[in-house]
């Protein structure tokens, strides 16, 4: 049975999928991402849970997934970096009807095909639409998260596309536009959900010793998110193409 690193499991969440959902927070990523609002998660650290004994937990929250039209959401971190300890917990949801989502940037290992098999949605956070843009913010190129949309696309499972907003980064239109060419390589999408940035993590970083990267800027006005959120959705049509 494999063994699996989880940072921490959140019951009764609202808002990572359909539904009221247990969410579970896995360790690992390796993207640095300046906006990151969970760097205790970045290293993996050693096993800790059996994949039986995290599916059972899991299962003890299966009468408000019926109830709800809920389930079980797997973040971190970033999930692909245990794509084979997650498989084996997805066999034994799958088995009793439990919906899977996916919270993730589309950065792990490779070879994400039989993972994907057992996911009914997938919550694909977009870093940046450029390629220096992409760079810049997570300190990696984007051609592991390519490879993982070229995956997600041939798996055809309904994508959730969510994008943070940065104050003087994502919030114009020149990046809605680069936006809105990305996801037209995307398909199956369903949703797309602008996030505003906001600072609540700052707090963690002092307490690891980490400098926070954008100490200085203030977090993105809701109000204005929502404005841009409707100026793109205005010339897009929500199959990732413009009319």
């Amino acid at each position: 049975m494999k063994m699996g690193c989880v940072d921490s499991i959140e019951s009764f969440g609202l808002v990572d999928g359909p539904g009221i959902r247990t969410v579970v927070f896995l360790s690992g990523c390796k993207l640095r991402c300046k906006y990151c609002h969970n760097p205790e998660m970045w290293k993996m650290g050693k096993p800790n849970v059996r994949a039986e004994d995290l599916a059972k937990k899991i299962l003890r929250n299966r009468s408000y997934f019926r109830r709800n039209q809920g389930g079980v959401t797997f973040s971190g971190g970033e999930p692909l970096l245990q794509s084979e300890f997650l498989i084996e917990v997805c066999k034994i949801l799958k088995k009793e009807g439990i919906h899977i989502a996916l919270d993730t940037a589309g950065v792990g290992n490779g070879d994400y095909e039989e993972l994907l098999s057992y996911i009914d949605l997938v919550l694909l956070d977009i870093k940046h639409a450029t390629r220096e843009g992409y760079q810049e913010i997570t300190g990696m190129e984007m051609d592991d998260s390519l490879k993982f949309i070229d995956s997600l696309n041939k798996s055809g499972v309904p994508v959730w596309i969510r994008q943070v907003i940065v104050p003087g980064i994502m919030d114009h239109d020149s990046y809605l536009e680069k936006l809105s060419l990305v996801l037209r390589n995307i398909q199956n999408i369903e949703r797309i959900e602008f996030l505003p940035y906001h600072t609540m993590g700052k707090e963690k970083y002092k307490k690891l010793g980490i400098s926070y990267p954008y100490e200085d800027l203030e977090e993105m006005n809701p109000e204005k998110c929502q404005k841009l959120y409707q100026r793109f959705m205005e010339v897009y049509d929500g199959k990732g193409k413009k009319d």
